[in-house]
């Protein structure tokens, strides 16, 4: 018990070392940040509790959440693909792998790949188009590792390596996740806390040879010559969330998960999320949540209700994991549909 209250302590002292950024005023610096791929979810399960899941992800589905919980594993070895039809007809496909060594710990490689399609080049000379096209890359790459310190508490820490290319310009960075999970808090079995600290990295900039621009300087008496723009770096979404969840175990068949999420940030306003979870005789789940975001609600909040379904299934000592989840989408976009498959080895 002391050392669950020691592991408890530990928590309560990471969440006071980050007061200042919690109270930092969320939304203080809206649009000044960049590599905003690193916002876009994935995994179906946490999208339809509307990113509620905090606390209680486990397996490789946590490396996006809360990498504490890539630990939390019943497997030794986990692979998962997820695709996301995502706002104005850009796709999001990610996949990741993940084994366990003991007495080591966790290890997982993941990455994500935006797909915007080809966009023609226009230049001042032809705002219609060149004729010719292009096709932007966003990729993030992630190593993590994540190890239980007991039966109650985890952690985790994720290095994501992110890449942003359009046409001649491109940014490469470096954003770091941490994370910790508390299980059966106060010996109340089903009662978990988790806290994530997302994003944390130095500045991106762009640079490359499409930065060179053809001019000519009128008080100079020389012919035009390319010059260098000098792109201004940007600073990436870092962000804090806390999260709390309660699972009571109805009977041996039937069981319900109530998730809730709080999330604050300088670049936008703060969001509160929520989820429910059914799971019946751990073979069928439900799932339904909603993010509120009190502040500017219609416009900083493109997002509305999600929901979605999962189905577990055992094939000969593999388990295999398929949900889906739908996320309403507001204004002008059209909805996001999620399909996951994940298997355990």
């Amino acid at each position: 018990m002391n050392k669950h209250i020691k592991y408890l302590s530990l928590i309560l002292v990471l969440l006071l070392a980050t007061a200042d950024f919690i109270y930092a005023g969320g939304g203080n610096r809206n649009g000044t940040q960049g590599a905003s791929e690193l916002l876009i979810p994935v995994g179906s399960r946490g999208i339809a509790l509307g990113g509620s899941n905090i606390s209680t992800t486990t397996g490789i589905e946590a490396l996006f959440w809360n990498p504490a919980g890539v630990s939390r594993s019943s497997r030794s070895a986990e692979a998962m693909f997820s695709y996301m039809s995502y706002i104005a007809d850009m796709g999001v496909t990610y996949g990741a792998v993940s084994a366990n060594i003991s007495d080591i710990g966790t290890f997982a490689l993941s990455i994500k790949s935006l797909s915007f399609g080809d966009i023609d080049v226009t230049t001042d000379q032809a705002p219609d188009g060149t004729g010719q096209k292009y096709s932007p890359q966003y990729i993030t790459t992630g190593l993590t590792y994540s190890r239980a310190l007991s039966d109650r508490v985890s952690v985790g820490v994720t290095a994501n390596l992110v890449m942003e290319t359009i046409a001649q310009v491109s940014a490469t960075g470096v954003a770091f996740n941490a994370g910790v999970m508390y299980e059966n808090l106060g010996d109340i079995n089903g009662l978990s806390i988790g806290l994530t600290l997302k994003n944390i990295g130095p500045q991106m900039s762009f640079s490359g040879s499409g930065l060179y621009q053809l001019a000519s300087v009128s008080t100079l008496t020389r012919p035009a010559g390319y010059y260098l723009i000098d792109a201004a770096s940007f600073e990436l979404p870092a962000l804090l969330e806390f999260g709390a969840a309660y699972r009571p175990q109805i009977n041996e068949q039937n069981s319900v998960l109530i998730s809730t999420s709080f999330q604050n940030s300088e670049f936008q306003g703060d969001v509160y999320r929520f989820g429910v979870e059914y799971m019946f005789n751990n073979l069928i789940a439900l799932r339904g949540g909603y993010a509120y975001t009190p502040e500017s609600q219609e416009t900083n909040n493109i997002f509305g209700l999600t929901a979605g379904v999962g189905i577990n299934y055992n094939l000969g000592g593999t388990d295999l994991k398929v949900d889906y989840a739908y996320r309403q989408v507001k204004h002008y976009f059209d909805a996001n549909h999620v399909i996951t498959v994940g298997l355990g080895f």
